[in-house]
């Protein structure tokens, strides 16, 4: 019977402890074709992200990580430094440029 009492507090106290701080947000992330969705999220997928998904119709990128191991500061910085622009983080230009001419988003670029 102790042994059961002890089996059953444990598991309980194991429940209870929080294992991750999943969290899904939407943000906009400028690109044109299949090539530019292979890049962003390929850039988006850090430790600590779970899921990543970009719409290229609508812009937007929908990533689910763990708040505890990235922020999603962290995750718009490595978009833009693949070349493309976040709502937040604008690519630098020499990472602008780098893209092939079919990525390029910006008008009169």
């Amino acid at each position: 019977m102790k042994n059961i009492i002890v089996i059953a507090m444990f598991i309980m106290a194991s429940l209870s402890v929080k294992a991750s701080d999943f969290k899904t947000d939407t943000i906009l992330v400028q690109g044109n074709c299949e090539m530019c969705e292979m890049r962003i999220t390929s850039a988006a997928k850090i430790k600590g992200v779970q899921s990543v998904s970009w719409d290229m119709n609508t812009q937007k990128l929908v990533v689910t990580y763990d708040a505890e191991k990235v922020s999603l500061e962290k995750i718009e910085q490595r978009i833009a430094a693949a070349g493309h622009d976040t709502e937040h983080v604008k690519a630098s230009e020499n990472a602008y440029q780098s893209l092939h001419k079919c990525c390029k988003y910006r008008n009169g670029q």
